[in-house]
């Protein structure tokens, strides 16, 4: 058994939060044009948008190099603006024997929550994938408030 990690991080942002959710599942598609220098390409391979157990992969850049990194919904709830991913295949299977990915959104505060089991202990914690998601934040949040 590896060594279980959490890794949180909470943003304002100045945008609404349901605009904000709506981006991460509903319009989950819209993020490669938003953040094009972040996310390069995003397909859904079952599921419908914005329902548990939709999967889809995502090729994304994570210091300077890309990664690729499929997933599956396992709980989303449109009223608290939270969701939670299970990453299913990728390169961040290759450091962690598992990974999950949550946001929860409540008033202008994007939070998002790793929960993940290092494969051993001395896999760095996941702080420049946080960077990625961060920065995609961000550039969901520029592209709001210029609507």
């Amino acid at each position: 058994m590896g060594v279980k990690g959490k890794l949180i991080v909470s943003m304002e942002v100045k945008c609404e939060g349901h605009s904000v959710y709506d981006i991460f599942h509903i319009n989950t598609h819209l993020i490669p044009n938003i953040t094009p220098s972040k996310i390069k390409h995003f397909e859904i391979h079952e599921g419908e948008i914005g329902k548990v157990g939709l999967v889809a992969s995502e090729i994304y850049k994570e210091d300077g190099r890309e990664k690729f990194m499929k997933h599956i919904i396992e709980a989303t709830d449109p009223q608290k603006k939270s969701g939670t991913w299970k990453v299913i295949e990728g390169d961040l299977l290759e450091l962690y024997n598992s990974f999950i990915i949550s946001i929860s959104i409540e008033d202008q505060w994007t939070t998002w929550t790793f929960v993940y089991e290092k494969k051993t202990e001395d896999t760095p914690e996941p702080l420049a994938f946080m960077g990625v998601v961060i920065d995609i934040t961000k550039d969901v949040e520029g592209h709001l408030l210029k609507k």
